[in-house]
């Protein structure tokens, strides 16, 4: 019999090289044991999945090789392999932040539970190693925080309910998480929480930031937002982004040598919004 795991972290690829062998590393790195590694290949002609079986002997993790359509499908098809309460999605040259993540996530689950509180989905901030700074999100999930930047997958803890019979929309190619996220929030009901915690480092450079997929995800965006809020909020959400001249502060935030200060600034304001919070 399988034996119940807290967590199923859950790694897609194709041909992904040595970047797959350090994700996995720094996932078996977590002083918490009580997790799985949901390996799902789309067919590797590269090695690395031969590879990562002749490094690690670890009975945690587990390797599915099946043709796929694309990143979602994808985690669509790892999702229905997974044992875990809770998920988790990392992108191959992704890993954790340190090697406590996991014991302080689970700490604060097992904190909400004894308040008689839950978290279907629970997330933290992230560490983005292109840019060299810690990228912190917003401490409270609103109508603006979901139409101006949700938390990303790399550091978000699914409760595996919340994929029962509604995986990811693969209509999205470049949105589908985020259209999963505010499916979540709006239709779910999702009970949400923040913890204070650095969960993930981002390698950068991912599937969505290619010039191609930028032009998609913002015309994905506005579709799913228009869906999810109406048109009129999804509106005036948008204008108030131009007035708050949201494309100037982007181009700050994705600058290696501005960055640091920007995302200081901001995580001052979070700090604050925080604590008026949990009061």
């Amino acid at each position: 019999m399988e034996q119940n795991r807290m967590y199923s972290i859950i790694v897609v690829c194709l041909n992904a090289g040595q970047r797959l062998q350090d994700t996995v590393e720094s996932i078996l790195g977590q002083r918490y044991e009580n997790f799985e590694v949901v390996v799902k290949d789309g067919g590797s002609s590269d090695g690395s999945i031969e590879m990562l079986g002749n490094i690690f002997q670890d009975e945690r993790i587990r390797v599915y090789t099946q043709k796929d359509n694309g990143i979602y499908d994808a985690m669509n098809q790892a999702v229905k392999m997974a044992k875990g309460t809770y998920f988790l999605f990392m992108n191959t040259g992704d890993s954790f932040y340190d090697e406590e993540v996991l014991d302080k996530i689970t700490c604060e689950i097992h904190r909400l539970e004894r308040a008689g509180r839950k978290a279907d989905i629970i997330y933290g901030n992230m560490y983005h190693k292109a840019l060299d700074t810690v990228i912190y999100a917003a401490p409270e999930i609103n109508d603006f925080t979901c139409y101006r930047n949700v938390p990303c997958h790399q550091t978000c803890f699914y409760r595996r309910t919340l994929f029962d019979g509604r995986g990811y929309n693969t209509e999205y190619n470049v949105r589908a998480d985020y259209e999963h996220f505010l499916w979540c929030y709006y239709e779910r009901g999702a009970e949400i929480r923040y913890v204070p915690v650095v969960v993930a480092s981002y390698e950068g450079g991912g599937y969505s930031e290619t010039k191609e997929n930028r032009k998609r995800s913002k015309s994905q965006h506005r579709e799913i937002t228009v869906h999810y809020m109406g048109r009129k909020k999804a509106d005036r959400y948008r204008l108030a982004m131009l007035l708050t001249l949201a494309p100037l502060r982007s181009a700050i935030a994705d600058s290696k040598y501005l960055s640091v200060v920007y995302n200081g600034m901001k995580t001052a304001v979070y700090k604050v919004k925080d604590r008026a919070r949990r009061v």
